[in-house]
Parts: structure tokens; C-alpha cells; sequence
């Protein structure tokens, strides 16, 4: 739905999904395979032509940091406006990101608002453009989708149809004995 929200209320021309190998400012953070990740991302959104998927990350593997997949596209698409898509809740820590202030030289920033969050840039960042994006506000976030799927409760319309049945399949973030 937030690709969804950006894609429409920006106008892009594409928008690609690119899933981390391992997000830097999150190190503990349990998560399912590169493999099973990128599965359930193509099983979400395969039938959407409005988006594409990158393993670009994946396939570079260890700590993805954004400024190397803003390289990436940008010598792919050299004479693109760039944007790259954040919740909200990330704004007060882009300062703490791998060479900032060539990221936002390569790049633009959308940024989605998540409920009960507070969102404020860090001001001491030259450069930086932001550009807000009003869309469904939904209080959810990765880390309550797995709890769900520990605790047997439901996904559904919380994640695509497509995407529960893979989950369900493959037993992830279940809790083994």
C-alpha cells in the first residue's frame, strides 16, 4: 500500500522494491533467508506491473548500505530524478546513514508518515530534499508482522494473499523447538 500511495501520489514513471541484505541501524533484527525474503516480495507483487524488484543487495550480501544502491541506479539510469522511499520514523536517524551528504546528492527522498510517529529531519543535513508522502497511514511495521506469524495470529490484510500462503509454506519466523 505505501509503494502503492508513493508510486500514484508522486507520479513516478517506475518504482523498484529492493529488499536489504541486512539493514545497518537494525543488526538484531530477525528475519526469514535473502531467498524467502525475495520470494515473498515477488509473490506480492508479481502481478503488478507498476513494480519492479532489485536483488541488487541481496546479491551484493552483508551490511546494505543505501549510498551503494544509490550508485547502483544511478549510473543505471544516469538522467533519472531518483527517489528513494523511507517511513517517516527513519527521518531523525538519516543523519547517521553511510555518507549522507553524497546520498543526497545522488537521490531525492520520499517519505511516508506512520501513525504516533513524530517525523522531523535532522536538520544538519546539506542538501537533503524531501518530499512528503500522504497516504494510508497504517500502524504496522516488520517486526509486528513476524511477532503475528510467532504468535499464529493472522496476516491477513496486512500483507498480500500471496505472500501469507508463502510464509505459511515455508514455516518462517516461527518459533522452532
Amino acid at each position: 500500500m505505501a509503494a502503492q500511495d508513493a508510486y500514484e501520489q508522486h507520479k513516478l514513471d517506475r518504482l523498484i522494491l529492493v529488499p536489504a541484505a541486512q539493514a545497518p541501524l537494525k543488526p538484531h533484527e530477525v528475519q526469514s533467508s535473502s531467498e524467502a525474503r525475495l520470494a515473498m516480495l515477488r509473490a506480492a507483487v508479481e502481478w503488478d506491473r507498476r513494480f519492479e524488484i532489485s536483488d541488487v543487495e541481496l546479491r551484493r550480501g552483508g551490511v546494505s548500505y543505501t549510498i551503494d544502491s544509490a550508485r547502483y541506479f544511478r549510473a543505471l539510469y544516469p538522467h533519472d530524478e531518483l527517489y528513494w522511499i523511507i517511513g517517516g520514523d527513519q527521518l531523525p536517524k538519516l543523519h547517521l546513514w553511510q555518507n549522507i551528504n553524497e546520498l543526497v546528492g545522488l537521490m531525492e527522498f520520499i517519505f511516508l508518515e506512520r501513525p504516533g510517529i513524530q517525523v522531523r529531519a535532522h536538520p544538519e543535513i546539506p542538501g537533503l530534499c524531501l518530499h512528503r508522502c500522504d497516504g494510508h497511514l497504517l500502524a504496522i511495521n516488520s517486526t509486528e508482522l513476524r511477532e503475528r506469524t510467532r504468535l499464529g495470529l493472522a496476516l491477513d490484510y496486512f500483507v498480500p494473499h500471496k505472500a501469507i500462503v508463502y510464509i505459511k509454506e515455508k514455516g518462517l519466523y516461527r518459533v522452532t523447538s
